[in-house]
Formats: structure tokens, sequence, C-alpha cells
């Protein structure tokens, strides 16, 4: 799809006259090139006054085929390039609504704050792969607005884009924008007990069923019995969808 000049995606955060007092923030990206090399998950920066990447890591999953530094001079161009044109409209819909929000929330808690959602990314064959893109801000300018940003991209475990949650460090607090008339739907985190969390970590580690029963001192049919409930809890149809969800969301 060809760039256009006025989506939002280019234009909503808008960075522009960094100050001096800005530009010392900026002795960080060893810190983040660290970071990627610990996470299987895909690791970027966005800048907001160039409208570009400052840093893009080698991980596969977010490159689409492309070397790093391919992506990283492709810069906003990336998007347009390999997102679907209905994924692409979806992500101008989320970025406005996300940018609003953000410019509600008092100042000292900014910094605080997530958004995630998914969108489809096509490599270079044209197939498409449904991703998870979770956004934080790095630096906020002296007027408040995010100058840069790190962005966290990992397997999705939904099967449709959109799902956009925003999150507050700390609190059970979550927010869904409900895409049909641009609003945020307030509600609260889903949780899970001991034992809950318990299995999830055990089927993490590769055990099935009877082995997590033997582990737990109970009859298989009630390891069956909590991972329905966990299934239901967290909204997901299977277990590979839960360990997803849980590891994404800092449960386990």
């Amino acid at each position: 799809m060809k760039k256009n000049s006025q989506s939002t995606l280019l234009t909503k955060n808008k960075v522009e006259n960094v100050s001096t007092e800005d530009q010392l923030q900026t002795d960080y990206l060893e810190a983040v090139r660290s970071f990627a090399r610990l996470t299987y998950e895909s690791v970027y920066v966005i800048d907001y006054e160039k409208m570009g990447f400052e840093y893009v890591s080698e991980n596969p999953l977010f490159l689409c085929g492309y070397s790093s530094e391919e992506v990283l001079d492709m810069g906003y161009e990336f998007y347009f390039r390999n997102v679907p044109e209905k994924d692409l409209k979806l992500l101008e819909q989320i970025n406005e609504a996300g940018f609003d929000f953000f410019e509600k929330i008092p100042v000292g808690n900014k910094k605080e704050y997530r958004i995630t959602y998914d969108f489809h990314l096509a490599d270079k064959s044209g197939k498409n792969i449904l991703i998870n893109h979770k956004l934080t801000p790095l630096f906020l300018t002296s007027q408040h607005k995010i100058w840069k940003a790190m962005c966290i991209v990992s397997l999705s475990h939904h099967q449709q884009a959109g799902n956009v949650f925003i999150e507050k460090q700390g609190s059970d607090e979550l927010w869904e924008l409900n895409t049909e008339n641009n609003s945020w739907l307030k509600s609260m985190k889903p949780k899970l007990n001991e034992r809950e969390i318990e299995l999830l970590r055990l089927h993490a580690q590769g055990l099935s069923i009877n082995q997590i029963a033997d582990k737990l001192f109970v009859v298989p049919d009630t390891v069956k019995y909590y991972r329905r409930r966990i299934f239901e809890r967290l909204d997901v149809s299977n277990i590979a969808e839960a360990l997803a969800y849980a590891v994404n969301n800092k449960i386990i």
C-alpha cells in the first residue's frame, strides 16, 4: 500500500522541536540491545520526532524476511509495505484512539501505561502472520508527549486482528477499545488462583495431564477441570492459547 502522508500513523503524535534537555535522554540503547538478546520477542524503538525507528532487533518475527538494518532504514514505510490494507486502517484507528487516551492520563503516570493489540504482517512472499504488538513510552518531551517508545512483537494467541487493550503497571484495571464506536470500555483483568497458576507452570514445563495429576496429587479429571476453568477465565480455547496469554500478561 502506498504511504498516505495524512495517515494518523504519521500525524497523530508528531513531535517537533525536541529541546536540548530532551536530547540528553539518549544513553539507553545498550540496555535495549541487551534485553533483545535475552528475549525471544522482537524489539524495536520508535522515534516520534523522526517518525522512524531508532533500533530494530535481529529477532526474525517482526522483520518479514528483511534484515534489521533494512527495516531500520525503512522506518514507517515498513508498515505501509507489510501491513495489509484492512489492518493498516485498523492501526490508524488504534493510533488515534490510543494517543487520545494517553493525553488524558495525569503527567506523572504516563510512563506506567502500555497498549497491546493484534495485526497481520505480510512477509516477502505475501504470507500473513498475526502478531501481538505491545507499546510503552520510553521518553517524554518537556510537553509530555511521547518522544520515543519501546515496542515488543510476539505471536498472537488470538484468531483475528484487533484485541486492543490498555493496561497500567501495578493495576488490575483494563481498558478495551470498542472499534465499532471508538470508545474505551473499562474492566478488571482476569485472575487465577494459586492452583491454576501452578497448573499452567507445569504445562509450560512440558508435563502431560497425567504427570501434572501426579505432581498435584489429584486425578487427571481434576486437572482437566482446572484447565476448563482457566480457559473460561482467560477467554481462550486451548492450553497453547492459555499459556500465551499467561506469559504475555505476566501471570506466570
